[in-house]
């Protein structure tokens, strides 16, 4: 009865641990890193290179994230050439979080 209890516990904070991990992969500066680099294209340029500092990107927080995650899949195909994030990629969704953080004044 003890091994079951025990057992129990360790699948419990076994899985728990996993979502947890999970849900900490995407983050804004995973986006930041990403918006900076030219990983996502295939013609040496980044996101930073159309939108140095986020210009033009102040409208961004006002699209659902998945409008917004659809712009970025746009601009990584047409402008990068390169090829579409999947939709639930922590790749996509941190990028999503980062080009938000260019919503407001100053911007």
């Amino acid at each position: 009865m003890r091994t079951m209890r025990v057992l129990g516990t360790a699948v419990v904070l076994f899985f728990g641990v996993v979502i947890t991990d999970a849900g900490a992969e995407e983050s804004v500066d995973k986006g930041r890193e990403l918006f900076n680099s030219t990983v996502l294209g295939k013609n040496g340029k980044s996101c930073a290179a159309c939108h140095p500092g986020g210009k033009k990107l102040e409208w961004a927080a006002t699209f659902d994230d998945e409008k917004l995650a659809g712009i970025i899949n746009r601009c990584i195909k047409q402008a990068l050439k390169g090829n579409p994030l999947p939709a639930d990629s922590d790749e996509l969704k941190s990028l999503v979080l980062y080009i938000k953080t260019f919503a407001g004044p100053g911007n």
